[in-house]
């Protein structure tokens, strides 16, 4: 249970803009007269900051989908026709659908300024059905509103079907905001008659959007991509209020250049996230992953003699893995790789292990970096006794 509630984390924020928006407009109380600008001003505010910080980070999915969300906006602001609302309706999720079909490249590459050009046709094109108001076609069946046409509808869950296809499984923040931000929208469709309600909804979408680019941008920052964990950063941060109780082990990969250069890097990246995956269940500690084949792990309010035995226990665990790594030669086809498993040239079985040194905080080394210093000290003789084994 913890597990499935860690790995569904990034949902929890947009999940709660969206339930607290939903919330204020039940509640349906009117922003006091000095605050009343803020019903057409608020949205505006957050769907620009959100495609300039899309641009900027070079989000081009995000930057699409927030830019369709700020012209949505402001057509119906301004072209306040029945026609209008439907082709707003319409367009925003098949801009989503196309920009989500296409790979990821960026907002800042040539071909992406296409998009610019799109948005400044579309906008083009509500001037001109304001201007036409074509009645007839609006009445039909399909494109009936409100509530939200049914075209429009089903062009909405196609869009919020591709972003969480997109979004699955990793469940990173900017492809969970994409469709957070999209089912918000929906919800802003449908309360499109109601002013505030619309204005409150379309804030949402941007402030999604915003908190998810702000929530990759941490986690590029303080997270290790390859392994997972936290960082050399982040390892920086919680040291500046660790304490004075806690112990510090270093921990690297035995032979990791040789291990590379004989099986490459791909098999290389594999021991990492070996290696990376083992420490984070550490009993009592805090993984970290410090650089190269080096990691640290912190154990919070525990003496070292706990810290050895956790650290011990891990060493072990690492050096009975063993490792199944797939010859070049293997078969790409599931069935005739099935009937050569097991020979020796198809499959091998790869084993690593690591060094440890161990330190915590004494009358000599008083501050986290001595410490650090300390346990790579205690790192360095290990590996001159022989490698594979723990050393204070």
């Amino acid at each position: 249970m913890p597990d499935t509630l860690s790995a569904l984390r990034p949902l929890w924020v947009p999940g709660g803009i969206l339930a607290a928006a939903a919330l204020l407009v039940w509640v349906g109380r009117p922003l006091p007269e000095s605050l009343a600008g803020l019903r057409t001003a608020g949205p505006y505010f957050t769907l620009i900051a959100a495609a300039a910080l899309a641009f900027g980070f070079n989000r081009g999915r995000s930057f699409v989908i927030a830019a369709s969300l700020l012209g949505a906006y402001t057509g119906w602001q301004f072209l306040h026709y029945k026609a209008v609302y439907t082709a707003i309706t319409v367009l925003v999720p098949l801009n989503t659908l196309l920009v989500l079909w296409r790979p990821e490249r960026g907002s800042r590459y040539r071909a992406a300024y296409g998009w610019l050009v799109l948005l400044a046709g579309e906008a083009l094109f509500l001037a001109w059905v304001a201007a036409g108001e074509p009645r007839a076609l609006v009445e039909t069946w399909w494109l009936r509103s409100p509530p939200v046409p049914f075209v429009a509808r089903l062009a909405l869950a196609a869009a919020f079907g591709a972003a969480l296809w997109r979004a699955w499984p990793d469940l990173k923040p900017i492809p969970v905001g994409n469709a957070g931000a999209i089912a918000t929208f929906f919800l802003a469709a449908t309360w499109a008659d109601s002013p505030g309600a619309y204005a409150l909804f379309m804030g949402a979408t941007g402030v999604v959007l915003l908190v998810a680019l702000l929530q990759e941008s941490h986690q590029l920052a303080f997270r290790d991509q390859l392994t997972g964990l936290a960082g050399r950063r982040a390892l920086d941060e919680r040291l500046r209020s660790v304490g004075s109780e806690y112990a510090i082990g270093m921990v690297d990969v035995d032979h990791f250049k040789q291990f590379n250069d004989t099986h490459g890097h791909d098999i290389g990246d594999q021991v990492l996230r070996l290696v990376g995956g083992r420490l984070a269940t550490v009993t009592g500690g805090v993984a970290y992953r410090y650089g190269g084949e080096e990691f640290c792990v912190l154990f919070p309010g525990g003496d070292i003699r706990e810290a050895e035995r956790a650290l011990e226990e891990m060493r072990r665990s690492i050096e009975t893995y063993r490792m199944a790594v797939r010859a070049a030669d293997r078969p790409k086809q599931a069935e005739e790789g099935a009937k050569r498993r097991g020979e020796r040239d198809v499959e091998k079985l790869l084993s690593v292990t690591v060094s440890i040194g161990v330190a915590a905080p004494s009358a000599e080394r008083g501050s986290p970096r001595e410490v650090v210093k300390a346990a790579d000290q205690a790192l360095y003789r290990a590996k001159k006794a022989g490698r594979n084994r723990v050393s204070r």
